[in-house]
């Protein structure tokens, strides 16, 4: 099989055309395996155990289509899941994501030490590097957040830790997805919830939102979302009303 075009998208980072090729490679992969059945020869599918599922998956995560990760998660026969365990981990950012558990997505990215293939691909949807999993940092934290009662402080120091740790400025699409997300759902938010989502401290989470024309609240700490202007310009096609026209006119006569 070649793979050379795959090759070329992962190392020129056209990560938004790697769902099509992956898909199209498996197409050509699986087409001589349904031959051999046809004819009667008993032959297994052999490309699977050397598949790339785990940028496969992630190509269709990239490209917001959960409903294919799904699809092809439910492909991926047991004994490989059970093998790699980085495409779980893939499938766990795709989890997050249909179960709408975005500020989870964050935890699951960093949760994992990303192959070197990998990793590049994970830190373009994410826009940050992987964190490192043991520091007397984390350490320290971690036993502060044990005395907390609230989930949500906990899962945002983690992300705080996360953001200490990595400052890759690489493209920043999850992050993106996010504020896009903020912006049709909120009308105001506090500072610590948008830094949540946005997968960022709180100083910067403020700075990146004022930027977009957001205002802040000092006092409340609360920010308020500035809307973005749908402009919609309804065009006329004259040869659209023309042809209208005479339709009607056929069906009145």
């Amino acid at each position: 099989m070649d793979t050379s075009q795959l090759n070329e998208a992962l190392a020129s980072s056209s990560y938004d055309k790697i769902a099509d090729i992956c898909d199209n490679l498996m197409l050509q992969a699986i087409s001589p395996y349904f031959f051999s059945l046809f004819i009667g020869a008993a032959e297994g599918i052999e490309f699977q155990d050397e598949w790339p599922y785990a940028i496969h998956l992630l190509g269709h995560i990239y490209s917001n289509d959960i409903n294919s990760a799904r699809f092809l998660w439910k492909k991926i026969p047991a004994a490989i899941k059970e093998a790699r365990p980085e495409v779980v981990a893939v499938w766990r950012i795709g989890q997050k994501l249909w179960t709408r558990d975005y500020v989870g997505v964050h935890e699951a990215i960093r949760g994992f030490s990303w192959s070197p293939e990998v990793q590049p691909f994970v830190s373009s949807f994410a826009g940050n590097a992987t964190v490192p999993k043991e520091s007397s940092l984390s350490s320290g934290l971690r036993l502060d957040v044990d005395q907390v009662n609230g989930a949500w402080v906990y899962i945002c120091v983690l992300i705080l830790l996360y953001i200490s740790f990595s400052h890759h400025p690489s493209a920043e699409l999850y992050k993106k997805r996010m504020f896009e997300l903020l912006l049709s759902a909120y009308s105001t938010i506090s500072t610590q919830d948008s830094a949540c989502f946005l997968g960022m401290n709180e100083n910067d989470a403020i700075n990146y939102v004022l930027q977009q024309g957001w205002a802040l609240d000092s006092a409340s700490q609360m920010l308020t979302v500035k809307k973005q202007a749908v402009i919609t310009e309804q065009k006329l096609d004259p040869s659209k009303l023309q042809r209208l026209t005479e339709y009607v006119f056929h069906l009145e006569h």
